[in-house]
């Protein structure tokens, strides 16, 4: 694209899948960028890279939109320097830096007048192990990631960016865990408290390993809390206290997961050739008359009638189009890159 359009895409782009930001170009220069964004769950993981510009985000950009996340960059490419809450750092290759969505702050990058490539760990502050108070200590520093688990860290970051689009769908919520862990396990190391971390955050990640679990068997019929609880080296009691003050208790969790994935392949063309019992049977219901009145008190409809009526919407939608004239459309495409 001219310059010009493709300094408006970028700011675009970034303002999307980061945060409304504003951004100066450094006069006489030309402008390169390119950029992407993996989803993986509540968690994202982004990359750019651009030529040199400074940004800023003021408080009313935080007003227009605060997507409430931390953002861990990894600058694998350049060097950028980042300002938030009293502190400023520069980053350089191999270098890590935090921010707030929450807050103002400004950055400038290609003092040397060369691209720079970011990777961009997206954290929703729900998510975050830490306390906002630990946080704001280590807003705008700049952390070394050569050795140790800073280099674990930013390998895995690497990783997901590079590969992370030829994993199954239901990967990449474990993977997004999987980068919150290691992401808390080295921003606590940074603070000093390596020995001590906060008691959330060890059963935060205990309960994420528990539902990673739980996940993984739900076609064992076998899986009872009982089970998990033993599997795991806890109490009873303890599993119960890990899900206190959820939406549901484990018992509960495991029943609704199972029901889903029993509702998804319900509704999956190429399984509808495979009996309700097979399907149910596969995802830990031993008993027909269990399911079926499991199913039907959730969804309000028993398996036969619900996968009827899938069935009946389909061949109705494939009659529909069948019978409508057909009128030549434009292919549409977005760009990926700006130039």
């Amino acid at each position: 694209m001219p310059t010009a359009d493709g300094f408006d895409w970028f700011a675009d782009m970034v303002s999307s899948a980061l945060m409304p930001t504003a951004f100066m170009l450094r006069e006489g220069t030309g402008f390169h960028a390119e950029g992407s964004v993996l989803d993986l769950g509540p968690v994202r993981v982004s990359r750019f890279s651009y030529s040199p510009l400074h940004s800023r985000r003021t408080p009313a950009l935080i007003r227009k939109g605060d997507p409430e996340q931390y953002q861990l960059g990894l600058v694998t490419r350049g060097s950028a320097w980042f300002s938030q809450h009293g502190h400023e750092s520069e980053a350089r290759v191999t270098d890590m830096v935090l921010w707030d969505t929450s807050r103002p702050y400004e950055s400038g990058s290609g003092t040397d007048g060369r691209n720079v490539d970011v990777i961009v760990l997206q954290i929703p502050k729900t998510q975050m192990l830490l306390s906002s108070r630990q946080a704001d200590r280590l807003l705008a520093q700049s952390f070394p990631v050569g050795s140790g688990m800073g280099a674990i860290l930013a390998g895995f970051l690497v990783g997901l960016a590079d590969n992370g689009r030829d994993c199954r769908p239901q990967d990449l919520n474990r993977l997004g865990n999987m980068a919150v862990d290691l992401a808390t396990s080295y921003l606590t190391q940074q603070l000093g408290a390596v020995g001590e971390a906060p008691e959330r955050p060890r059963a935060h990640v205990l309960r994420r390993r528990i539902d990673t679990f739980i996940e993984h068997n739900l076609g064992d019929p076998d899986l009872t809390p009982r089970v998990i609880a033993e599997r795991h080296h806890i109490s009873l009691r303890s599993l119960y206290a890990l899900f206190d003050g959820q939406h549901e208790g484990v018992a509960t969790s495991i029943r609704r997961r199972r029901l889903e994935h029993c509702r998804a392949d319900l509704v999956n063309p190429d399984l509808r050739r495979q009996s309700i019992q097979s399907i149910a049977a596969r995802w830990g219901f031993t008993s027909p008359t269990a399911f079926s009145r499991s199913f039907r008190a959730t969804y309000g409809t028993t398996p036969n009638e619900f996968r009827a009526d899938v069935l009946k919407s389909a061949g109705s939608q494939t009659a529909g189009k069948a019978g409508s004239p057909r009128t030549a459309r434009t292919p549409a495409g977005s760009a990926c890159q700006a130039q």
